[in-house]
């Protein structure tokens, strides 16, 4: 539901007090002066530099710039004319419900225009209300511009560009679309402002300039640092995952795609073998979905001092859903919310845990999570029943085709032919190894070769290959035991 919506249904619902928490005054301001006139209702506004105005023409009542004189000026129009209902906007108001007559009087008109279709809507950039008056009051986050109106602003900020600023603009429809979507959750003024500092790199808008609008949201909604913003990765770049990309294109137009009957992938959690590729594909999600990523630092979530761990979560999935939509990453999600009977923090886990889970299974945002793990039997089975994440994918160790790809991709990755190595001998002689030691084998050899100044080759590679001693090999029986345990319960990546 809109947010234009939502406020109309709240109206004619005859809430007495609504509660707009919104950075963007103007706007919010605007889309109610328009609710107004569809209701028939009088539009009145008051801040405390401007008084209490009728409409928006004419001049404000008599020293209602003050308060207190406000409130009985609004308690007096209200009592004077039972036959006219208004909508009355206050902006700020939540910081003078601190005064004590304030407050009385607040209380006295709330309680006079109660079962009426008389709303009282304040205005503020943070939620601030006495707990006796949030009984009676509505309260709605948000009130920022859909993609209609910011495909509107974008229009005028870029022909403003264009004509004054003899600047260019090299950007498709779906290129657009993809802009539009990463704009979502700024105001309208964000919104010119990071268009025009993306123009100011380069006097060049183009689709590069995504990252600078993420990087610019995360700076206005994350002032905690809990969220990192992460560089998303080709599928291409990755080897095998084909149950994992097929799952992929089965969902993801009902992702993008708003006006889809079906409802939107809620995420997915990789478990597996260390150094397989996890993360990887997680950076692979986010860009098949054409969605931002962002990864969730749980350990910087826990703090020393008493409901400070709590307010922290709330904090950042608050943020998430403002920065909303994306990619939330979570990796080795085992180790923040791990299984404990929460005695040794005084329940502080279990809070946290309840807290994320409530979230995962309520959450109006279209956010995708993607959580990886390494150790299943530290996990919440909480976490593992279906409702949760929408599939479990099992990353296991890589058989000798993916191998030679993996070779294949790690060789081109660093500038080397991978026709001129035999990529097949050294996928067979490296059973049993991830893709994270693959890599390494490879790297070693580089340095091997730049120590005897020659260039690297096959059985350089080979004997650094040789000389390891794999993950599977040192800790054989927990990774047996984890792939016993997913072969009946999840499906391979």
């Amino acid at each position: 539901m809109l947010p234009n919506d939502e406020l109309t249904l709240l109206i004619k619902s005859k809430y007495p007090v609504i509660f707009v928490e919104s950075i963007d005054e103007e706007y919010v301001v605007s889309e109610l002066r328009q609710i107004a006139s569809q209701l028939g209702l009088i539009f009145y506004q008051w801040s405390v530099t401007t008084g209490l105005q009728r409409g928006y023409k004419d001049g404000p009542y008599y020293q209602t710039g003050d308060p207190e004189k406000m409130l009985k000026t609004a308690l007096s129009l209200i009592k004077s004319d039972r036959s006219e209902s208004g909508l009355f906007v206050l902006k700020d108001f939540d910081k003078h419900l601190e005064d004590s007559v304030i407050l009385r009087l607040f209380k006295d008109w709330v309680n006079l225009i109660k079962n009426t279709k008389n709303t009282i809507v304040i205005v503020s950039p943070q939620y601030n209300l006495p707990k006796d008056i949030e009984p009676e009051a509505a309260h709605i986050v948000g009130g920022y511009p859909d993609e209609k109106e910011i495909a509107s602003v974008l229009k005028g900020t870029f022909n403003d560009l264009i004509q004054n600023e003899k600047g260019r603009v090299s950007l498709t429809v779906d290129e657009i679309q993809k802009i539009i979507k990463s704009l979502k959750g700024l105001s309208v003024q964000q919104i010119r402002n990071v268009i025009h500092q993306c123009f100011a790199d380069d006097r060049l808008i183009d689709i590069k300039d995504l990252n600078t609008i993420e990087s610019y949201k995360k700076k206005q909604f994350d002032q905690e640092g809990l969220l990192e913003f992460c560089i998303t990765e080709e599928k291409a770049n990755i080897a095998n995952f084909e149950n994992l990309k097929r799952w992929l294109n089965e969902r993801k137009e009902s992702f993008i795609e708003t006006t889809s009957s079906l409802p939107s992938p809620r995420g997915v959690l990789l478990m597996g073998v260390q150094g397989c590729g996890k993360s990887l594909a997680v950076k692979a999600i986010a860009k098949e979905l054409a969605l931002p990523l962002y990864r969730l630092d749980i350990g910087r979530l826990y703090s020393q001092y008493i409901g400070q761990t709590e307010q922290n979560l709330r904090k950042a999935l608050a943020t998430i859903d403002k920065l909303s939509p994306l990619c939330l990453w979570i990796d080795e999600i085992e180790k923040g919310f791990a299984a404990s009977a929460g005695e040794s923090d005084g329940g502080v886990s279990q809070r946290v845990l309840g807290t994320f889970l409530t979230w995962m299974q309520e959450r109006k945002s279209t956010s995708f999570l993607a959580a990886t793990a390494n150790d299943i039997y530290r996990l919440p089975p909480e976490f593992l029943r279906k409702g949760r994440f929408d599939e479990i994918f099992f990353v296991d160790l890589p058989d000798e085709e993916i191998r030679r790809s993996l070779f294949m991709i790690h060789l081109k990755k660093r500038g080397l032919n991978p026709e001129k190595f035999d990529c097949r001998l050294l996928a067979e002689r490296s059973a049993d190894f991830s893709g994270a030691e693959i890599e390494q084998a490879i790297i070693s050899a580089l340095y091997r070769a730049s120590s005897k100044k020659e260039p690297v080759s096959n059985d350089l590679i080979l004997e650094q290959i040789l000389s390891t001693k794999p993950l599977s090999m040192l800790k054989e029986e927990e990774i047996t035991s984890l792939r016993e345990w997913a072969k009946e319960r999840t499906i391979p990546a």
